[in-house]
């Protein structure tokens, strides 16, 4: 095991590893159920359950058709989660999403105003295609992702636990949508790219969806053991070289670096705090579903990329020199591989 920066009692770290083989175990069975419904997309998957381990926010990015709908209403299933859709539009009301109060008259005649909720007081939230609504209605989700409550009416109103948003977004059809502003793209742990699935895998899903019977998820977790599980992530012992890689990385990702040659000079603005607090918790479960008790540089390198690319700007002339996020991030990792 890695050495923990604060480091704990042998009885301590038994229970941990106690914990984290059942753990693994649960959620070596739940990956197992995602798979036999969703075919080609391995590692969308792990960061997807990555995200959720962290107990954060992931956005998924691909083109239409690609099974990011399938994968969130599966994770719902599999999860024991109570999962909600939200289809996103230009006309879509703050309220459409946090609720409303409505006016009452009881059999009294009296009357008084009563909350009706809206879809985001559940578990699983799908959020599709975030950026077709507007700026006003987008950040009608920011308390929400951020505080896990919400204000209507001058109350408060906490969300059920655990609470997740997993938005999808179409990177190719702009037009009639909403860039999402930075500050709400920073409350999502991951930016997950969704590709196309390979020959072997399209061939299974033209196979297996297409015929007279379609293959159901099954229920492996609920809440309290996905929440079991992110309360044993956070536990998890993280080596003190682990912890430098991680701020080494963040840091150099800033205008004002560590003056790496041909790369803080491109880039315009880069991730806060919050981006090395979300590679801190997303190590410790990439660790936990790869059956190991303790995060790796390995896996900082692994996850610096959808963890990164939505928390930074490159300059007008490095987009004008062809340069991309995905590029600079891979000299800045290389420098940690190396």
């Amino acid at each position: 095991m890695t050495a923990s920066i604060a480091q704990a009692p042998t009885a301590l770290d038994d229970a941990i590893i106690r914990n984290a083989e059942a753990t693994l175990e649960t959620v070596g069975r739940a990956r197992e159920a995602i798979h036999t419904v969703i075919f080609g997309q391995e590692d969308v998957v792990d960061l997807t359950l990555i995200t959720l381990l962290a107990g954060g926010h992931g956005l998924l990015v691909g083109v239409p058709g690609l099974a990011k709908t399938k994968l969130v209403e599966t994770l719902g299933t599999v999860l024991g989660l109570d999962a909600r859709r939200i289809q996103f539009t230009p006309d879509l009301m703050p309220s459409d999403i946090l609720g409303s109060e409505i006016l009452d008259e009881g059999a009294d005649r009296r009357r008084s105003f009563r909350f009706v909720k809206g879809p985001v007081f559940a578990q699983l939230l799908m959020a599709d295609e975030i950026n077709r609504a507007s700026p006003r209605t987008q950040s009608a989700l920011l308390q929400a992702m951020q505080e896990h409550h919400v204000s209507v009416g001058g109350e408060r109103h906490d969300l059920p636990q655990p609470f997740h948003v997993l938005a999808t977004q179409n990177p190719i059809e702009q037009e009639g949508t909403y860039p999402l502003p930075e500050a709400q793209l920073d409350r999502f742990l991951l930016e997950i790219d969704v590709g196309y699935p390979t020959r072997e895998a399209e061939r299974r899903i033209l196979i297996e969806t297409t015929g007279a019977d379609e293959h159901k998820p099954q229920a492996v977790m609920n809440a309290e053991a996905l929440m079991n599980a992110q309360r044993l992530v956070r536990r998890l012992p993280v080596g003190e070289s682990v912890v430098e890689a991680i701020l080494d990385l963040v840091r150099s990702a800033r205008p004002e670096g560590n003056g790496i040659e041909g790369v803080t000079d491109r880039i315009l603005w880069g991730p806060g705090p919050r981006a090395s607090q979300a590679l801190m918790l997303a190590v410790r479960a990439r660790a936990l579903i790869e059956g190991r008790v303790a995060p790796s540089i390995a896996d900082v390198v692994a996850l610096a990329e959808p963890v990164l690319k939505h928390r930074m700007a490159l300059t007008f002339s490095a987009r004008a020199d062809g340069e991309t996020i995905k590029s600079i991030v891979g000299r800045l990792t290389s420098r940690l591989a190396g």
